[in-house]
């Protein structure tokens, strides 16, 4: 069976290139991933995350020009799902790098494969099986969850290709329900450009973490609750976006920068009595 097409693409000039088509569906069977979900559920990330951390947190920095905004919003300790929306496959970096904690990917089967899964597999990545109703990915969610750790998950749950936020799927919403735990919403703004590095060209990419939205805890939601909680979360994941690309980053850290003061004051002011 084959799994990939070449279509042509339209060029400058009149040319076309042939570029590789999505792959939408894993052939592999459930019981090839059982093992990554078992590992992920009984131990936290290694030391491949630190290394990949220290490797990659210069090129972040340097090159992409990575700022991060209101880290605060995520909580210090306890259970909590990052939902950022999703353009690149750097957007996992991106997301962590500026966090204290350690933080766990719920990403496609498709990258587990040789050699890079031993660094998914060890550094806090856990598949959830393309193409196929997977309950073993959110039973791994849970259970990092359930230890008291971070979950990101891709509200969109996929990358969007077109340059524009997606649209949400339910599948975040279902674990923020069934969970209960706090979720933060968080806009990625210039990963879209990410891959113009083999031309090389870097784009500035931005993430700003909102405040924590929690939602009734459900044991069974139905899919339309699932649905309305990732809409509602993807709301707000949109005007933090929106905001980003409008007002421009400058702005956007001004305005959260004076945001906290104003807190800070509000907290030093005496009580009348």
């Amino acid at each position: 069976m084959r799994h990939t097409r070449l279509r042509n693409k339209p060029l400058r000039g009149g040319r076309r290139a042939r570029v590789r088509e999505q792959v939408y569906k894993d052939p592999r069977p459930a019981e090839h991933f059982t093992r990554f979900h078992e590992h992920t559920r009984a131990k936290r990330p290694n030391w491949v995350y630190d290394l990949v951390r220290l490797v990659l947190t210069p090129v972040i920095v340097l090159f992409y020009r990575a700022r991060c905004i209101d880290s605060p919003n995520v909580p210090a300790d306890g259970p909590a799902i990052i939902a950022p929306n999703h353009f690149s496959f750097l957007d996992h970096f991106f997301v962590a790098i500026y966090l204290r904690r350690k933080v766990q990917f719920m990403a496609k089967s498709q990258l587990f494969k040789r050699p890079l899964q031993f660094i998914f597999h060890n550094g806090g990545v856990f598949p959830v099986r393309r193409g196929h109703h997977d309950d073993e990915a959110f039973k791994t969610a849970r259970a990092v969850l359930d230890r008291g750790d971070i979950v990101v998950m891709y509200a969109e749950a996929g990358r969007s290709r077109t340059g524009a936020l997606g649209k949400p799927r339910h599948g975040m919403g279902r674990l923020a329900i069934e969970s209960g735990v706090p979720v933060i919403p968080t806009a990625i703004a210039g990963s879209e450009k990410a891959r113009n590095w083999k031309r090389l060209q870097f784009p500035k990419v931005t993430v700003q973490f909102g405040k924590p939205l929690r939602f009734e805890a459900v044991e069974e939601p139905s899919r339309e609750q699932a649905q309305a909680a990732s809409e509602v979360v993807f709301d707000r994941v949109r005007m933090l976006h929106r905001r980003l690309r409008r007002e421009g980053r400058r702005s956007v850290v001004k305005a959260a920068r004076d945001a906290r003061r104003a807190a800070e004051a509000a907290g030093r002011r005496p009580v009348d009595a």
